[in-house]
């Protein structure tokens, strides 16, 4: 009887203690065991660790048993996922949320506070890589469809939500394939929403508290090598230039002359939208640029920040060249980065090195690029869904559309949505930009249970509005 009673004892221990230890855990607790899984993107995807990948899943599956019953799940490109929350009205356009529980290496974990892997929760704060960038956002919208589908609620309009595996190496095996995915099926939506801006605090000279940044474009991405041609030989009889100064030569032409600047566009309305909040000396600036716009671009050009808002960038990031000290090269090469405006094209940046080098010892060599993506409409219902849910949530927050400098999933979604917008809604000083990618990446636990999955909850629901 003892004996039966002891396993009886811990039958119930294990029923109703440990089974539902983590639903009955707070978000924040379940974020934290979202960081613990090491789901590292590297450039090389057969470097892929299946385990950590794996156990993501069954965790999510484990820990959101409304979603997963309520849900239609899809799995694509072997470890991405896509959910899909029918509708009540099918035949409207349908809305796509979308994040990704990939994640960057650390390179010294002994430099952070708390281990980056552990998902420690301390001081008010959830600590470890993936908390901003991205596992917030998946985590936070699976929390809110969790918390939905708990109050019987079913939108009005179709609603995805996609998680993708490999973002931080171009997507392309996952959001890229969930776009085909939905492209094949004839998926039309309305509005895409993925991470990109978010709420910042002190980010905007000139406007004291938060504002709500929605990324409505997205740079593009092209690489070039410049390939210096040269005699070889002796070093004992150089000629005027080596191949190593010759592409030294067409690096400087490249870097003292940049791409021109754009105040028009997205760059203008951005401008436009700050302008309003601003003492009387800039907004007049910002409202006139038809006379200050020189003005605003010289001084734009001089903050690295700004300068990448209002122009595409050029960024030498290898060179190479030489094998002994004594030995004329006859070849050295530099690899340049640029992130393409929208109002620019590959073929653009192309034109616009070969007229500045003007060498034809230097060759052009394409690796790869890809355009800039759309400019997504700020009068579209989508963004005006935004700015109303947000005015409901944080009224003190004026809502401003920017241009995203770096790569989202978003450019994949471009294809299958009307309007794409990169916003994840939690909110940022201007110190914990620098986290992000970085050393001690941290969200607030309030900021995470409060802001992040409130937005998601009262979105969806405002959607049925539109």
């Amino acid at each position: 009887m003892k004996r039966r009673l002891t396993r009886f004892a811990w039958a119930v221990v294990w029923i109703v203690g440990i089974v539902p230890a983590i639903a009955q855990a707070g978000p924040a607790e379940r974020l934290a065991e979202a960081v613990r899984f090491r789901t590292l993107s590297h450039q090389d995807p057969a470097a892929l660790d299946a385990e950590a990948f794996a156990g993501f899943h069954a965790f999510l599956e484990r820990t959101y048993p409304k979603v997963h019953a309520g849900l239609t799940r899809h799995v694509i490109g072997d470890w991405s996922l896509l959910y899909v929350f029918e509708g009540r009205e099918p035949e409207l356009a349908p809305i796509l949320w979308t994040a990704h529980f990939d994640v960057v290496p650390v390179i010294d974990p002994s430099a952070w506070t708390h281990p980056p892997y552990e998902g420690v929760i301390a001081d008010g704060y959830v600590w470890g890589r993936g908390t901003l960038d991205d596992k917030a956002g998946v985590i936070g919208m699976l929390e809110a469809a969790e918390r939905l589908l708990a109050e019987g609620f079913q939108p009005r309009r179709t609603l995805y939500l996609a998680f993708g595996h490999d973002e931080e190496i171009g997507g392309a095996a996952g959001a890229g394939a969930t776009a085909a995915w939905l492209q094949e099926r004839g998926v039309q939506l309305l509005f895409s929403l993925d991470e990109g801006f978010a709420i910042v605090d002190g980010a905007l000279p000139g406007i004291d508290g938060p504002v709500a940044l929605i990324g409505v474009a997205e740079k593009g991405y092209l690489t070039l090598e410049l390939v210096a041609h040269a005699a070889g030989g002796h070093s004992s009889t150089p000629p005027r230039s080596t191949a190593i100064g010759r592409l030294a030569e067409a690096v400087r032409r490249l870097e003292a002359n940049p791409m021109p600047a754009r105040m028009d566009g997205v760059v203008g309305s951005t401008l436009d939208a700050i302008a309003p909040h601003l003492s009387l000396v800039p907004r007049l600036a910002l409202s006139n640029r038809w006379l200050t716009g020189g003005m605003l671009e010289s001084r734009f050009s001089e903050d690295r920040a700004m300068s990448a808002m209002i122009r595409t960038t050029t960024a030498v990031t290898m060179v190479s060249g030489g094998v002994k000290e004594n030995v004329l090269p006859s070849e050295a090469t530099a690899t340049v980065n640029f992130r393409i405006a929208p109002g620019d094209t590959v073929d653009d940046v192309v034109t616009h090195v070969r007229r500045v080098i003007e060498d034809p010892e230097v060759e052009i060599r394409v690796d790869r690029g890809t355009e800039a993506s759309p400019v997504a409409d700020v009068e579209s219902p989508g963004y005006r869904l935004l700015v109303s849910t947000l005015g409901e949530l944080v009224p003190e927050a004026p809502v401003i559309p920017g241009l995203v400098v770096g790569g989202t999933d978003s450019k994949h979604y471009a294809k299958v949505a009307d309007d794409s917008f990169r916003f994840t809604p939690f909110l940022l000083g201007a110190g914990d930009l620098s986290r992000i990618h970085g050393v001690d990446e941290r969200i607030s636990v309030s900021n995470f249970e409060g802001l992040l999955i409130d937005f998601y909850v009262a979105l969806a629901r405002a959607a049925d509005g539109i």
